[in-house]
C-alpha cells in the first residue's frame, strides 16, 4: 500500500509540474483598463526594434503577446500594454 501511495503522489507532482510546463502564456503585465492601453503596433513595433522578424501578436491575459523570429527560432514575447515594457520572454 505504502508503495502505491508513493507512486500516487508521484504521479500527481507530475502532472501539475506538467501542466505548468505546458502553460506558456504569462498573462499579467497590468492592471490598467483595456481602453487605456497603448496599440499593439507599438508592441510590434517594439519587437521590430529589437530584430524580430514579427508574425502575430494578440491579448493575452492583460499582456500583448508577439510572435516573432529572430535567427531563426521562434519566440514569443510579452509586453505591458500600459507603458510597452518587455515583460517576458520564450523561446519555441
Amino acid at each position: 500500500m505504502k508503495v502505491i501511495r508513493v507512486v500516487a503522489i508521484a504521479l500527481t507532482l507530475g502532472i501539475g509540474a506538467g501542466s505548468t510546463a505546458m502553460a506558456d502564456g504569462f498573462k499579467d503585465c497590468t492592471k490598467l483598463d483595456k481602453a487605456s492601453w497603448k496599440p499593439a503596433s507599438e508592441a510590434e513595433a517594439k519587437a521590430k526594434a529589437l530584430g524580430y522578424e514579427v508574425r502575430r501578436s494578440k491579448i493575452e491575459g492583460s499582456c500583448y503577446e508577439v510572435y516573432g523570429v529572430k535567427e531563426g527560432k521562434l519566440f514569443e514575447l510579452f509586453y505591458n500594454p500600459e507603458d510597452l515594457s518587455l515583460k517576458h520572454t520564450i523561446a519555441k
